[in-house]
């Protein structure tokens, strides 16, 4: 069962609980506003599921309260910052801005971030380039839950690839992927619900497919083995291989290129096992549409491009053919209008901030 909550309401939330933790007010309303969206868009996943996990993280200083963001290189068209182990999305959310305002100043901006955390839905920042007649990209490490292909102990992180196109009359293309088979948010739900995941998204300590959702969150959670299987599923006959090098080539351009950690040194811990900052990586790009061809010229073809594509022979069994992006923002329409949808553990652990907090909850 599921209870549906205003949007606004939930948002207030967040950031009641952000700001009782020592998280300034817009920093917590850029968290909030983040969080909220990933559930408004219907990726359940990176919403207000993880608020617990980043409360408790910022009340044990693993995630820095008051960070001092600093820029460590920068020049026209780059720049590294260091987020100082705070919040991953106010830093992100910055991060993405000085990458547009680039973009606008010489056509293209790239800025990596280091020493951050989980930063919530990679589409939100790439989106964040769509007003601006740019095209956006967001990509971040994460910590090791994918296996590499052959191997059977998780070493990369889901590393997702978010990339957003602005179209005329057509809704914009949103491309938001992991590069593994699915999220781990996918399991965590399915375990949320007490319900078995599918053959194919992962592998046990031993190297069989795993469908225990519960088991299988467990064996990640003590490293004893295991993991998400890549984009593409298990060895090479389903070409895995290209879904393990997706995420190798994230790993290269969001922990390399900034200074972050990768791969298993992510998310370090002491030798008594207490976790330490994360220092995760993020990579933000923007690219200026007049620097190639006029904007009004390109949309139009993005519109040209879709509607080639929505009127293709559709297979037996369905009347319709989806656009990356489509499908989130109907369930956006529908959630701003009807609530958006939590399950019983996520409204009870919910409830759990609240009361750890002493905050309100209205809903």
């Amino acid at each position: 069962m599921s209870q549906r909550v205003n949007a606004e309401s939930l948002k207030v939330f967040c950031v009641r609980a952000f700001q009782r933790v020592g998280v300034n007010e817009q920093d917590a309303r850029i968290a909030a506003d983040i969080l909220v969206a990933a559930d408004l868009r219907g990726v359940l996943s990176h919403g207000v599921a993880h608020l617990k996990r980043y409360v408790d993280g910022l009340c044990t200083d693993v995630i820095n309260p008051h960070p001092q963001e600093r820029v460590v290189v920068e020049n026209l068209a780059t720049a590294t910052l260091d987020a100082d182990a705070g919040l991953g999305q106010p830093v992100s959310y910055r991060a993405m801005q000085k990458a547009i305002q680039k973009a606008q100043q010489v056509g293209a901006g790239f800025v990596t971030v280091r020493n951050s955390n989980h930063f919530g839905i990679a589409g939100y920042y790439a989106m964040m380039a769509l007003e601006h007649d740019c095209i956006g990209l967001a990509m971040t490490n994460a910590s090791p839950k994918a296996v590499p292909t052959f191997g059977r102990h998780a070493l990369l992180g889901t590393n997702p690839i978010a990339v957003a196109a602005p179209a005329s009359k057509a809704r914009p293309f949103v491309l938001d992927m992991a590069t593994t088979t699915v999220a781990l948010g996918k399991i965590e739900i399915a375990n949320q619900l007490d319900k078995p995941i599918p053959a194919g998204w992962a592998i046990d300590r031993n190297g069989n497919p795993a469908v225990d959702s519960h088991r299988t969150l467990d064996e990640f959670k003590r490293n004893v083995g295991g993991g998400l299987l890549p984009l593409g599923g298990e060895g090479e006959l389903f070409s895995g291989y290209k879904g393990y090098g997706l995420a190798v080539w994230v790993e290269t351009f969001t922990a390399l290129l900034s200074g972050a950690a990768f791969a298993s040194t992510t998310y370090p811990k002491t030798f008594e096992g207490e976790a330490l900052p994360a220092n995760i990586g993020h990579f933000f790009g923007a690219w200026r549409i007049d620097s190639f061809r006029p904007p009004e010229e390109f949309k139009a073809a993005m519109d040209d491009l879709q509607t080639l594509i929505k009127s293709a022979p559709k297979a037996d069994g369905h009347d319709r053919i989806y656009i990356h992006g489509e499908k989130e923002f109907e369930a956006t329409e529908i959630n701003q209008r009807e609530g958006i949808p939590l399950n019983r553990k996520v409204m009870d652990e919910l409830h759990a901030v609240a009361q750890q907090l002493q905050i309100e909850m209205d809903f």
